[in-house]
């Protein structure tokens, strides 16, 4: 990627985004009023990555370089910093119990940090790395479901703490393609938390809801209570095998697939479908070939079965963890494949909850059109950055919650090859 030479901002958030499909890549600038205002945008297919994960570095290193390319071009700025989310990995959701021995005295906030230092130490197997580490609530000296203790006296301050970690290898996959594309990570966040920061509610975080974001090479799920994180998991089917899906049930190519599904599909039947006609090129055969005509419901009895089961599947998970009180009533849908129609009432009839549907917002600069719900995690990682602004005094600034991560080896591994070659 070339780089001009001027100074860059450091007013300045940069968002990277590398999903199945697409890869987004946007550049907000920190207002006076601090409101962040979208200056930049670029997004380009996505090659060489599968479900989230990198398959071929140097196929996803251009298609990230031609993604942070364009929005460079559209803000008129250079950038070197950004901010990723993290997808690929089988991201593991898990709660872990900390303690620290205060002896008495008043609990400051160097304790508060001191225990969360203790968590990002809690055992992991060689081929997981931590990525957050983040403090639910506090027990003190037997009284618990205290959020803030600081300013309190105790004998022992015990934290019960969510930690996510996924896969070393993949982590270390996206971590080189990054760098080849002569960028610096300044944090990595998972999908899910991200996009729950960009098109939920301060409410919703607050009082219990559950996001499912459909995305084209899988569905994941996040849930969130007083303000945080609690659990998260992903289910290996997206839009994408719905596409396949019919692709294979009509004989037909996977690009006249997707524009079916994107034009025609529907995930609900109705009893109007068999008089609505669509024509289908078989594959093998010119653009101008179809079949003989076919009704829409034979397409809409591809679609729905698939639906059904991403949806049947987040129950599940929801019984397995047994998080049906805590995942709330309300489910926020969001992701590209969640425009299609008809999938908001799928989900309202097999998970019998409230449904909605989410797309980003707060952000100045775009229309409501260009916020698509595709956008809600490189929104949501505009929003993560900006809450925590000194990422942008850095290049590679040690978050929190991935504080001795995989990111920060990484980044000292490469830098000395660099020096010694």
């Amino acid at each position: 990627m070339n780089k001009k030479s001027h100074k860059v901002k450091q007013n300045l958030i940069t968002a990277l985004d590398i999903g199945t499909s697409k890869i987004y890549c946007l550049i907000a600038q920190i207002e006076p009023n601090q409101k962040l205002k979208i200056i930049g945008m670029g997004h380009h297919c996505a090659q060489g990555v599968k479900a989230g994960a990198i398959i071929d570095i140097e196929e996803a290193t251009h298609s990230i370089s031609s993604a942070v390319h364009d929005a460079e071009q559209s803000a008129g700025e250079t950038i070197k910093d950004v901010i990723v989310n993290i997808s690929s990995g089988k991201p593991v959701s898990k709660m872990i119990e900390t303690h620290l021995q205060i002896n008495g005295r008043e609990i400051e906030t160097t304790d508060i940090k001191n225990i969360l230092e203790i968590s990002r130490y809690h055992p992991l197997s060689d081929d997981r790395t931590l990525i957050h580490s983040i403090p639910i609530d506090y027990n003190i000296d037997g009284n618990s479901g205290i959020k803030d203790p600081c300013g309190m006296f105790a004998q022992k301050i015990e934290a019960n703490i969510h930690i996510i970690t996924a896969a070393t290898s993949a982590i270390r996959n996206l971590a080189t393609c990054i760098s080849r594309a002569h960028l610096n990570i300044s944090a990595g966040v998972l999908s899910s938390y991200a996009s729950g920061l960009s098109c939920l509610t301060k409410d919703e975080r607050e009082l219990g809801v559950t996001l499912i974001d459909l995305g084209a090479g899988s569905t994941k799920i996040s849930i969130f209570s007083d303000n945080k994180l609690i659990f998260t998991d992903t289910i290996p089917i997206g839009g994408n095998h719905i596409t396949n899906d019919i692709a294979r049930g009509l004989g037909t190519p996977v690009a006249h697939a997707e524009r079916l599904k994107t034009l025609h599909g529907h995930a609900l039947s109705a009893s109007f479908d068999e008089n609505i006609v669509l024509d289908v090129p078989q594959i093998g055969e010119d653009q101008y070939s179809t079949t003989g005509p076919i009704s829409k419901s034979i397409l809409v009895g591809i679609i729905q079965p698939r639906v059904e089961e991403i949806f049947e599947l987040v129950r599940n998970r929801f019984k397995k963890n047994n998080l049906d009180k805590i995942s709330g009533r309300h489910v926020a849908l969001t992701g590209g494949a969640s425009l299609m129609p008809g999938i908001r009432d799928v989900a309202a009839m097999i998970l019998n909850k409230q449904v909605r549907m989410a797309r980003p917002s707060g952000f100045s600069g775009t229309s409501s059109n260009e916020m698509a719900p595709s956008y809600s995690t490189v929104c949501g990682l505009l929003n993560y950055a900006f809450q925590n602004k000194n990422i942008l005094s850095r290049h590679l600034y040690e978050m929190p919650t991935i504080k001795n991560s995989f990111f920060d080896r990484f980044k000292k591994i490469f830098v000395s090859k660099k020096k010694v070659s």
